[in-house]
């Protein structure tokens, strides 16, 4: 096949061969393709069969192939993706995303991975569709062929609260959640409790295990011995709460406080609570974790560990705009400090407990 004739957009000029990398009309005789249909994968047209789309862009980066950097301006756009989108928790880290976008006179373009910890291939052909100014993903990432993707089309990308380990190469916002779940912790054993349970999210979700583990070194701290059968793993939502909730506070030598993961699972073990006849704070104290504005107005008001969410946000959005620029982040790694909220619904155990 013969394609050298055909005119390319801007963006997608061949590459020199004496530099080494590939030229388009090479890329397309070795996928078995034309040069448009190569070009149509450089622009993330979403016309062009799954199985061929694939191909090309093995092909496109096993020889090196090389775009035109700064030829194509990206749109004035951010796509954020959640692993789920609902909850307040949501909206703090929407609304920390649209200060940023407001000041640099961008819009934002949101959407949720329906649970999944990466986005499928329908939402990567938007984004390359959309050439995005940046992407930042929350609680989710992008699989190796992803991140090839959007590498190869400039498309920078940050992880806010990463589901899993993202990578030393990846840039990432998140939070002191071991220190969380330590401070947490650490404050009910001061107001004198040992039975002190857990109700964590997810365990295949890193921050839901750094919390979890910042609770175990407060307990080893102080001498208390780790209990497992007080810790249990929600979803990060209220039905989690209630359910776990109730299985630890039917437990024979029930906790005199628990823990949660988050703050919506703290009203999920308010609603165990009461339907067990306990009252908070003289039966059970209970501390969460993010400090939603709801925390303040539940009864009694919430002890939390606060997580910046709506700085967090913004720092993602900085971060990934920086990159966009062409700026080499000083550290591609930033946690956010968290710290403990005190409010009324922890007090120290009943008498005798």
């Amino acid at each position: 096949m013969s394609a050298p004739s055909v005119q390319q957009p801007r963006d997608d000029q061949p590459g020199n061969p004496s530099d080494g990398t590939a030229t388009l009309a090479e890329i397309a005789r070795a996928a078995g393709v034309s040069a448009p249909t190569v070009s149509k994968v450089l622009n993330g047209r979403g016309d062009v069969a799954p199985s061929t789309r694939s191909r090309v862009e093995e092909l496109l980066r096993a020889h090196g192939y090389q775009r035109r950097r700064g030829s194509v301006q990206p749109a004035p756009l951010l796509d954020l993706v959640f692993h789920e989108l609902e909850s307040s928790w949501a909206m703090e880290v929407i609304r920390g995303v649209e200060n940023v976008a407001r000041q640099e006179g961008l819009s934002v373009v949101l959407s949720e991975s329906a649970g999944r910890l990466s986005p499928g291939q329908t939402w990567v052909d938007g984004v390359l569709a959309r050439r995005p100014t940046g992407v930042i993903l929350v609680l989710s990432g992008l699989d190796p062929a992803q991140r090839a993707q959007l590498t190869s089309r400039d498309i920078p990308f940050v992880v806010l609260d990463a589901a899993g380990d993202p990578g030393e190469d990846v840039p990432a916002i998140g939070a002191t959640n071991w220190q969380g779940g330590l401070a947490a912790t650490r404050h009910l054993l001061e107001l004198g409790h040992r039975r002190i349970g857990v109700i964590g999210g997810p365990a295949g979700i890193m921050c839901s295990r750094a919390r979890i583990d910042g609770y175990r070194a407060a307990l080893e701290t102080a001498g208390v011995q780790y209990d497992s059968a007080l810790v249990v793993n929600g979803d990060f939502h209220h039905e989690s709460g209630y359910t776990k909730g109730l299985e630890l506070l039917r437990l024979k030598d029930r906790p005199t406080a628990v823990f949660t993961g988050n703050d919506l699972q703290a009203l999920g073990l308010y609603e165990a609570a009461r339907e067990t006849g306990l009252s908070i704070p003289g039966d059970l104290s209970v501390v969460g974790f993010d400090d939603l504005p709801l925390a303040r107005w539940i009864s009694p008001p919430l002890t939390t560990v606060r997580q910046p969410l709506t700085e967090m946000a913004e720092a993602a959005a900085h971060l990934v705009l920086d990159i966009s620029r062409g700026n080499q982040p000083s550290t591609l790694r930033v946690d956010l400090a968290t710290r403990l909220v005190e409010r009324a619904s922890s007090a120290p155990p009943p008498q005798g407990a």
